[in-house]
């Protein structure tokens, strides 16, 4: 063995990273094993299970939206942008190509694996790299303490083991869907330690509306197609679907923030549905006005303005008798249906979560400032995106992102 591979020997880094969601993959693939031991401590059996959870609803791994636009998706978007503007959606999807997942621009212009690649055998091409890389797996290693130097402390079975390392990365997730094991527990474990949090909320989740019996008994389950969601400025095209709950569907999710801040600020809401987004209020009154008289409202409303039975059911339900029958505020409210919101899903039925390690805890490379050679990334930050890719971009950017500052760093 030559003089220079004993020395890199010697001089290696071991990197422990907790956590084996899609932020921790990434992180573990693109660190250089020339000057990392790389090991990834699981609590489950198996990495990537909250990834294929996701995979079930339709499995977008990213957006196709030009940059500027993709970056203010975030809140805050001021600090994604170094890490998304580094690994961007293209670069995504060149990197899941060299893993042998080629991709393909859906017709919502989100992307996905093509057509007949499942979920595991992206997963399973992402676990490749890691192979590839010399990366250590480490199941059944929940993480329970930080010691007072430091050090990760793990329950595997009945034993408590400390873990020495140079450098620690935590990748544990949010606090939604703990059936994947994004618990959220980690909170109270950092914050003793030192580190600032903010307690979890729901995002990207469905909200409470309390719809009349008879509105409900014909319409839970149904789906408002083709329309869009307004809100202080803010509006989403996309589809909503009708729960016993209320709403649920992108074109509200993707307001989940504005939602959730009045709602914790007054204890109430309200969102406005443009229910023909493709026709202007003038021209929706000018065809009633054309056809009154001939036809019956709830006819024009189906043949000639072209709302389906659950929109029509859903305008009545917000207007009187009388509301109907006046042209003028029917054309206005089919463009400005004002949907009165009550409360939240819980977070465990929530997409993600908002909350975790404050922004202000961390530096521009996502360092711990507390914890000397401590690192945090993906979703246990607090940032919020919407559904459609965005999340799981942040997640593979911010672990690239790190990746490549530890190898320039110790390189």
């Amino acid at each position: 063995m030559r003089k220079n591979e004993i020395f890199k020997m010697k001089t290696k880094n071991k990197i422990v990273i907790i956590g084996g969601g899609v932020a921790a993959m990434m992180l573990a693939a693109e660190l250089d094993s020339d000057l990392f031991d790389i090991n990834i401590y699981e609590k489950g059996i198996g990495l990537g299970r909250k990834f294929l959870v996701a995979g079930k609803g339709g499995f977008n791994l990213t957006h196709s939206e030009p940059k500027e636009t993709f970056i203010g998706r975030y809140e805050p978007s001021s600090f994604l942008k170094p890490f998304i503007e580094q690994f961007n959606n293209n670069d995504l999807r060149k990197w899941l190509e060299n893993a042998g997942i080629p991709t393909m621009i859906g017709s919502s212009k989100k992307i996905y694996p093509v057509k007949g690649i499942k979920p595991v055998e992206v997963l399973n091409a992402i676990k490749g790299k890691l192979r590839d890389n010399n990366v250590k797996l480490h199941y059944n290693h929940e993480f329970i303490d930080i010691s007072s130097s430091g050090k990760p402390v793990f329950k595997h079975g009945d034993l408590r083991t400390v873990i020495t390392a140079d450098i620690v990365v935590f990748a544990l997730g949010g606090a939604s869907w703990k059936v994947t094991g994004s618990d959220g527990k980690w909170i109270d474990i950092l914050a003793k330690a030192g580190v600032e949090t903010i307690g979890f909320e729901p995002s990207n989740c469905a909200f409470k509306v309390d719809w009349s019996e008879s509105f409900l008994s014909k319409n839970e389950g149904k789906p408002l197609k083709n329309i869009t969601t307004y809100k202080k400025g803010k509006t989403v095209k996309g589809e909503l679907m009708i729960t016993g709950f209320g709403l649920e569907g992108g074109a509200i999710y993707a307001m989940s923030g504005l939602l959730r801040k009045e709602l914790n600020e007054k204890g109430k809401t309200d969102i406005l549905i443009d229910l023909k987004p493709n026709l202007r209020s003038k021209e929706i009154e000018n065809k009633f006005k054309i056809l009154s008289g001939a036809k019956s409202i709830t006819n024009i409303l189906k043949q000639y303005i072209k709302l389906d039975k659950t929109k029509i059911d859903l305008i009545k339900n917000y207007t009187t008798k009388e509301e109907f029958k006046d042209i003028k505020k029917l054309s206005s409210v089919i463009k400005n249906l004002k949907v009165n919101i009550s409360g939240i899903a819980e977070i465990d039925e929530a997409i993600s979560t908002v909350g975790g390690i404050s922004l202000n805890a961390v530096d521009q490379n996502m360092k711990i400032k507390s914890l000397p050679y401590h690192y945090a990334i993906g979703e246990m930050l607090n940032w919020d995106a919407p559904t459609g890719g965005y999340l799981l971009q942040a997640s593979f950017s911010m672990g690239y992102s790190l990746a490549s500052h530890l190898n320039q760093k110790f390189g």
